[in-house]
């Protein structure tokens, strides 16, 4: 999906050309002028008023956030409740579409709106941490670091019986990715267009393709990854995080974003996400999921 795309940005993946610069010769963005108070966001004293906050999060995402029987669900949605209860008043959320980048996520549900009909969320959820994007996308403040995510991959215990499969592996053994993700542009970096790499329209379709025996592997974001293990708990599947040749980093923090200003709504948050990371209520959230829990750098 396209918010798998945006991951170039942060993860800087050693593609030809190399990642950005971090804001080399680059132009502070304009700040929003003149603009109407429902285009950017309520304050944190009208949130407490009204008694609700709003979070916007990404819709056909498991596990993080996505719909079940009508209901929002998923971790983020659970840590929504966790900072809505820690601010003392009631979670709503939003489901939303991944849009071409996240500079346009950004502005379309945090700091501006898009431009037919469009309207601002209080909170965004599942937000990359990196200081690149704090200095490109000054309408914006990223803050609340929640989790560490990481890419992984997935394979039968059968067929790897001595070790898991690293990616030079996938030049002879069919592997499953999910169709222009982030994951996608690597392997084919790394070892061309080679028939071998299955490509599904998700990190989920792609791990139900492993788990019926269409692949020997899986390749993308663990918590994705790990999540097909829950749905295929016979499957005799595994995973596991090996050195990844050509990427710079292999691993990316995930917080949250706020419109820059609502500083007060911001530390509010940030703060409830650090109590819950030191008494451990994120962790529970994950071990609920069965997904592994890495603690973000803050």
């Amino acid at each position: 999906m396209l918010r798998y795309a945006l991951l170039i940005f942060v993860l800087g993946v050693a593609f030809p050309g190399g990642a950005f610069a971090r804001c080399e010769d680059y132009k502070p963005q304009p700040k929003p002028q003149n603009t109407f108070a429902r285009d950017v966001g309520r304050d944190f004293d009208r949130i407490l008023e009204d008694g609700w906050i709003e979070f916007a999060v990404y819709a056909d995402y498991a596990p993080w956030s996505y719909e079940m029987k009508g209901k929002p669900v998923g971790v983020d949605v659970e840590i929504g409740r966790l900072i809505a209860k820690a601010l003392g008043v009631e979670a709503k959320f939003r489901l939303v579409a991944a849009g071409e980048n996240l500079e346009a996520d950004l502005l379309n549900y945090v700091w501006k709106g898009a431009a037919v009909g469009g309207r601002v969320s209080d909170v965004m959820l599942h937000v990359p941490y990196d200081s690149a994007l704090v200095c490109r996308i000054e309408q914006v403040t990223f803050t609340g670091q929640y989790a560490t995510e990481s890419i992984a991959i997935a394979y039968r215990v059968a067929d790897y019986e001595e070790k898991g499969p690293t990616p030079p592996f996938f030049r002879f053994d069919p592997v499953a990715v999910e169709n222009d993700s982030i994951v996608d542009f690597y392997l084919t970096s790394l070892i061309g267009p080679v028939d071998k790499i299955h490509r599904y329209r998700s990190v989920a379709a792609a791990m139900d393709g492993l788990a019926e025996g269409d692949t020997k592997a899986a390749m993308g974001p663990r918590a994705e990854l790990e999540a097909g293990l829950v749905r295929h708990p016979e499957s005799g599947l595994k995973v596991y995080s090996p050195p990844l040749v050509g990427f710079a980093r292999g691993s990316w923090t995930v917080g949250v974003g706020i419109n820059f200003q609502h500083k007060d709504l911001a530390y509010a948050v940030d703060e409830a996400i650090a109590t819950a990371l030191a008494d451990g209520g994120i962790a529970r959230i994950f071990a609920a999921h069965s997904l592994t829990f890495t603690s973000p750098k803050r």
